[in-house]
């Protein structure tokens, strides 16, 4: 019943969404032909439901190339890989909409556990990837809110990228999935798309931690401004 439920849910939200924005959809699109790469859509290969791999859409924020050179996979605050449109495109998580299509073609859904190209998706321990990857991922979800700042966190001085996002990344982040696969549900899925529009405009906001105490423990080194 809950499964049949969120796709419904799904799926009107989706169409609703794309239809209002369409207008600045539009625009944006134009943006991104005239500028940068002038392509307007990027697809990389993301680990789902079951396991199954699909091409994820996002607008293209990045140098066509971006996998291969600099830190991969990961993007740091300031990255030069990052055009001009796509600072903003990234910073108000625009560049995230076009997912809406993943979600109408049942590859995603509007909220769950974010979808990992396989490099950062093997960092998780088998247990872990069973559990996560027995929902369908999501356009946002408890992990994108609360590393909403992980550009920053790997930008900090005397911090390597990739060993930092291995070392403490990647294990905090299987936790807060592992909370939601847990506790999953249509309330929370409508709580958790409320508050991640709210750390988009407020993103120093502390709120997630206030929202759900029993969240796994904070760590020291998670970065959260104060709201």
């Amino acid at each position: 019943m809950y499964r049949a439920a969120k796709r419904l849910c799904d799926i009107l939200i989706a169409l609703i969404a794309l239809l209002i924005l369409s207008p600045i959809l539009v625009v944006i699109m134009i943006a991104l032909l005239l500028t940068g790469e002038h392509e307007v859509f990027y697809r990389q290969t993301r680990i789902g439901a079951g396991y199954k791999t699909f091409g994820i859409w996002k607008f293209a924020t990045m140098l066509k190339d971006s996998p291969n050179i600099g830190t991969g996979s990961l993007t740091v605050r300031g990255d030069p890989r990052v055009t001009v449109v796509g600072r903003f495109l990234r910073a108000t998580k625009i560049n995230e909409l076009p997912q809406l299509i993943n979600v109408l073609t049942g590859e995603m859904s509007l909220v769950g556990p974010r979808p990992q190209m396989k490099v950062d998706f093997d960092l998780y321990p088998p247990d872990v990837r069973d559990a996560i990857y027995s929902v369908p991922p999501g356009v946002t979800g408890i992990g994108s809110i609360v590393f909403r700042d992980e550009e920053l966190l790997l930008s900090r001085p005397g911090v390597e990228p990739r060993e930092f996002y291995v070392d403490k990344i990647a294990p905090y982040k299987g936790a807060l999935e592992l909370w939601y696969v847990s506790h999953r549900s249509l309330a929370l899925d409508a709580r958790l798309v409320l508050l991640t529009a709210w750390v988009v405009l407020r993103p120093e906001s502390t709120i997630v931690f206030r929202s759900f105490p029993d969240l796994p423990q904070r760590p020291d080194w998670l970065i959260v401004r104060n709201s």
